[in-house]
C-alpha cells in the first residue's frame, strides 16, 4: 500500500472514530451503534444511502440487512466488489422506528460525509434513493433521474434507487441491476 493510501486510511479511521463518539444530535441517545461507513479508503466509488436500519444499528456496519444483501447482489452482478467501494449514509445513526432522518439530523451529520468524500476523492459518488438525492444535491424525483451521471462543482454523481425500494416493488430490482451495470462501465472509463 502506498503512502497516500495509508494517509487516506488513517483519516477515514479518524472520521469513523468521530462518528462513533458523536453526540451532535438526539440520535446518539437512541442508537445502539453509530454506522460511519466501511470500505476502501481509495475507492473509485462511494455509495451513499439514507440512514442505518435495524441490522446496521446492531452491527455498526452499513448495508448489512435485507437492502444490503440486494445491493451486494447487484454489485456482484455488475462485477463490482464490495471490498473495492466505500459504503455509507447521509445520517450515521438509525432514526427511531426507521423513520426518515430529520433535516437537522442530516445537517449535523453532513460534515462527516463531506470529509469522507473529500478524503477518499472517488471518481463517482453513487446516490442511493430519494433522501440521499435530496440531501446531497437538492434533487427531486429519483425515479425520473435514476441512471444518470451528473456533474456538480467538478464531482460526478450517479443516481439510482435505494435497494430497499426493491423490497416493496420487486419490479425495481431490474432497474437497480441495470443501473449498477451502467455504473460499472462508468467506473472503469
Amino acid at each position: 500500500m502506498n503512502n497516500k493510501n495509508n494517509n487516506n486510511l488513517d483519516l477515514i479511521v479518524q472520521i469513523s472514530d468521530e462518528v462513533i463518539y458523536c453526540s451532535n444530535c438526539e440520535l446518539c441517545h437512541t442508537r445502539k451503534n453509530a454506522v460511519p461507513g466501511e470500505g476502501s479508503a481509495s475507492a473509485r466509488v462511494i455509495f451513499v444511502g439514507e440512514a442505518p436500519g435495524k441490522s446496521e444499528d446492531i452491527q455498526g456496519k452499513p448495508f448489512v440487512g435485507r437492502a444490503g444483501k440486494i445491493l451486494e447482489a447487484a454489485l456482484l452482478n455488475a462485477n463490482i466488489s464490495r471490498s473495492q467501494v466505500f459504503i455509507t449514509n447521509i445520517v450515521k445513526c438509525r432514526p427511531p422506528g426507521n423513520r426518515r432522518p430529520k433535516r437537522d439530523e442530516i445537517i449535523k451529520c453532513n460534515d462527516y460525509l463531506n470529509k469522507q468524500i473529500s478524503v477518499i476523492n472517488p471518481k463517482i459518488v453513487c446516490i442511493l434513493g430519494a433522501t440521499a438525492y435530496s440531501s446531497l444535491l437538492g434533487g427531486k424525483e429519483i425515479t425520473l433521474n435514476r441512471g444518470k451521471l451528473i456533474n456538480i462543482n467538478g464531482r460526478d454523481y450517479f443516481l439510482t434507487i435505494h435497494p430497499a425500494a426493491t423490497l416493496y416493488r420487486r419490479s425495481l430490482l431490474r432497474v437497480l441491476e441495470e443501473d449498477m451495470m451502467k455504473l460499472s462501465k462508468l467506473i472503469v472509463e
